[in-house]
């Protein structure tokens, strides 16, 4: 029987060797992203906040789904997600996720597989034959697809707001000054001017607070859903009578709410912050706020929860850390993929739990602050239970 999966490396891994040959990548499905800011231009550092949103990457667990646009502008300060969802139904934002997966031509409608293929880690030549084929297992792949693929779709709304914290801020510049004198005077020189520069700047960095709230939607692919793209909007060549069909019916293409989470962001401190580059501490209030967010979130939703392929199990680690949540008390499920009726599914074969001052601190600038566990490339592991013996490229997922 033919393969019609490129599986996971793990099944390119002999069993008898493994332990000695570790791959550099090991290639899974993940679930897709795109990610937004809605910015607020009258408040102070609009500008900043903006330009280091658009530095800020797509987490390596999910695929990249971003559309044109990621910024996104209002005046008015969001009190719930209403505001969002009328943004998303404005804009036609579930039908243009679903045109990104299809790779569709606005004008000539023309549509293709090859996103889905490469996503779902399908052999190219086996997936194109058996749809020709319009065979049960060409059907079975583009459920699979829907199902594991394109109904994985998020859409991560951030709306981030400056906390003025002035005050405090403005107590260590104030200090610096002070500081400045006594040197300057032990000293004999006027250092008044330096030090004024430096304590301004302090105040400004230090005083660098945001509030993020992220809004989680997820994209809607029944069978319903899937079954009418592929009748009526779905084309190989052009079709101005299947163009005008999607651009009328955009509407029918929905998101669901799943949940929000809001970040203080008051966990994060200057250290590492270059003075001279007070960006950087933008960047990092932001980055370390929206990493928290999506954190709780996929704690909170399992829909959301990422899988992460094992690197190795002598010793267990994989390339995952603070950044994703993990403490000494999160447990993980280790999942062996398996092919059922052409499907890709996930088994449970064994739990494990990090091991004690080997959990790799991954967050943003961790290594320029000196936190503990910045220079470790992945958390280690120790096996709680499972008879299996677990093997490199098997998926974990946190479990509660």
């Amino acid at each position: 029987m033919k393969k019609i999966f490129i599986y996971l490396s793990l099944f390119c891994i002999s069993l008898n060797t493994y332990a000695q040959d570790i791959p550099d990548t090991l290639d899974y499905r993940r679930s897709s992203l795109y990610s937004i800011l809605i910015n607020h231009e009258e408040q102070k550092f609009a500008k900043e906040i903006g330009d280091v949103f658009l530095e800020i990457p797509i987490p390596d667990k999910y695929n990249n789904h971003d559309l044109s646009v990621k910024i996104v502008s209002m005046d008015k300060r969001l009190r719930g997600k209403e505001v969002v969802d009328s943004f998303i139904v404005k804009n036609d934002i579930a039908s243009r996720m679903v045109a990104r997966w299809f790779n569709r031509d606005q004008f000539t409608g023309i549509c293709d597989v090859n996103l889905v293929k490469e996503r779902g880690l399908y052999d190219a030549s086996e997936f194109d034959k058996e749809l020709a084929a319009r065979s049960a297992r060409g059907k079975a792949l583009l459920e699979d697809a829907g199902e594991d693929l394109i109904g994985n779709t998020f859409l991560l709304v951030n709306d981030i707001r400056y906390r003025d914290k002035e005050k405090a801020s403005k107590g260590a510049g104030i200090a610096f000054r002070v500081l400045g004198a006594i040197a300057g005077g032990v000293a004999g020189v006027d250092l008044s001017d330096a030090t004024d520069a430096l304590a301004n700047m302090i105040e400004s960095i230090k005083g660098f607070k945001v509030i993020v709230n992220t809004h989680l939607y997820q994209l809607v692919w029944d069978e319903e859903t899937s079954a009418t793209f592929y009748r009526e909007y779905y084309s190989s060549t052009p079709d101005s009578a299947k163009v005008e069909a999607f651009k009328n019916n955009r509407d029918k293409f929905k998101m669901v709410y799943i949940g929000s989470q809001r970040s203080d962001g008051n966990s994060v401190s200057v250290m590492g912050v270059n003075l001279e580059e007070p960006e950087q501490m933008v960047r990092k209030a932001c980055q370390r706020a929206i990493d928290e967010n999506i954190v709780s979130l996929q704690k909170n939703f399992d829909v959301f929860k990422v899988k992460t392929p094992l690197i190795s199990t002598d010793p267990i680690y994989a390339e995952i850390g603070m950044k994703e949540g993990i403490t000494t008390d999160s447990r993980f499920e280790v999942l062996e993929v398996v092919l059922d009726n052409d499907k890709i599914k996930y088994k449970r074969v064994g739990v494990i739990k990090p091991v004690k001052d080997k959990i790799w601190d991954n967050r943003y600038m961790a290594v320029e602050e000196g936190a503990t566990g910045a220079n470790l490339k992945y958390t280690t592991f120790t096996k709680v239970s499972g008879n299996k013996d677990f093997y490199p490229g098997m998926l974990i997922r946190e479990i509660k």
